[in-house]
């Protein structure tokens, strides 16, 4: 037995993962009834999510109790990094929308409540961050966690000794063995998730909404492979690509059968372990990343906005496509706590143009129906770039200080 597991420790993670790909698409497509066949793949995201919020608060105040001097500018980094990355996403966005219109048919408007403006958005996000920590780790609100293990931490360097710090230290080392463990059933989780989603969507959802979703994951693939990688290369000058696809291979894949940040906050943890990066910076930047980095949820809010506009042949000012790209971006941070996520700030994005709820809430209702291949997308490109531009941050400053830099050990850059 222990061979066995030994065996399987030691094989290629990504390999079994395209194993039980494979397998579950093909279970899928063969036994659409079997619905117990999708039940490890419910298994594993439940398990990620429930220990996720435990990891980065454990991590993260450990990191803070023990902080040493210089990580400081390296959060600034990566802050300008996921939010300028944020932006342009919006302006492909609007690029490729007006290149490549798409109309919607609009009939049945959503059910779901959308938030009344972006500031309505930012005070309850204001309100989450300050809320019981107890209710935040429970319900997974991260910036809210991120907050209140930064002041533990904070107030942890100041008074506690250094044997208070070791014992927070093992706890983490505690957490993260777990997540390794976790994390070695991703194939198993990942055939039941593939599973799920062949059954149950199949190919039909391409016949009705086939240009909508063409244009989405178009833009979604631009930003990914295009747009991202120029930014690591201008802040590395080097070639980005090898970081690019590691990060799109061992997060995105993940991210997009998961199509769930919080889920798969262990897995880029992990990965940023194998980046060789300091734990003190990405046991932060990973979190953060996972609410302030919304590249995807920028793309999904300005494409359905400006589909909404087409069909209902609006006109598009330049200095209003402007003011859509900001609103998408912090927009986009804000609706990680949303319940429905970006698909809930289309109607904030529409009122721009004088569109009312009622018709606005329809395109929420596409998004729902259209969701299974968006939110993938849009959760695997999230994911991904959290990693792409923690390493990306740590790369810089260690070129700035003249140190070498280096990742999987095969690559260097």
């Amino acid at each position: 037995m222990n061979s066995i597991i030994k065996k399987w420790t030691e094989s290629s993670l990504i390999l079994k993962i395209v194993i039980g790909l494979i397998i579950g698409a093909i279970l899928g497509i063969s036994l659409p009834k079997w619905s117990f066949i999708g039940f490890p793949g419910e298994l594993f995201v439940s398990a990620l999510k429930a220990i996720a919020p435990i990891l980065v608060f454990v991590l993260v105040a450990s990191a803070i109790s023990k902080a040493r001097k210089g990580v400081g500018s390296r959060f600034k980094t990566v802050i300008v990094l996921y939010l300028f990355s944020t932006f342009l996403s919006a302006m492909v966005a609007i690029i490729a929308s007006t290149l490549f219109p798409v109309t919607i048919h609009l009939s049945h408007a959503s059910t779901a409540v959308a938030p009344g403006s972006l500031g309505e958005i930012m005070s309850d996000m204001i309100l989450t961050i300050f809320s019981n920590p107890i209710d935040l780790l429970a319900q997974g609100q991260y910036l809210g966690i991120l907050f209140w293990s930064i002041v533990l931490g904070i107030a942890l360097k100041m008074v506690a000794s250094d044997t208070t710090k070791e014992v927070l230290t093992d706890c983490a080392d505690a957490v993260t063995l777990i997540v390794r463990g976790i994390i070695q059933f991703a194939p198993i989780g990942i055939m039941g998730l593939v599973y799920t989603s062949v059954s149950e969507s199949g190919l039909g959802i391409f016949t009705q909404y086939g240009q909508l979703i063409l244009l989405l994951v178009g833009c979604i693939a631009f930003v990914a492979f295009v747009t991202d990688p120029i930014i690591s290369a201008v802040a590395l000058r080097r070639n980005p690509y090898p970081l690019v696809f590691t990060c799109l291979r061992e997060s995105g894949i993940t991210a997009f059968f998961s199509r769930s940040s919080a889920a798969n906050i262990p897995v880029n943890m992990r990965l940023c372990e194998r980046l060789e990066l300091d734990r003190d910076f990405f046991s932060i930047s990973i979190p953060l990343g996972s609410t302030i980095n919304m590249e995807g949820a920028a793309v999904t809010i300005t494409v359905m906005t400006l589909a909404v506009c087409h069909t209902l042949g609006i006109n598009v000012p330049i200095l209003i496509t402007i003011v859509l790209c900001i609103i998408s971006t912090v927009g986009a941070c804000g609706a990680s706590g949303v319940t429905g996520g970006s698909l809930l700030l289309i109607p904030m994005a529409c009122s721009l143009f004088g569109i009312g709820a009622d018709v606005s809430m329809q395109a929420v209702a596409v998004g729902f129906i259209i969701g299974v291949i968006q939110d993938s997308c849009e959760t695997a490109l999230n994911s991904a770039g959290d990693a792409l531009f923690s390493a990306t941050a740590e790369y810089y400053d260690r070129m700035k200080r003249g140190e070498p830099v280096n990742y999987l050990g095969e690559f260097a850059i």
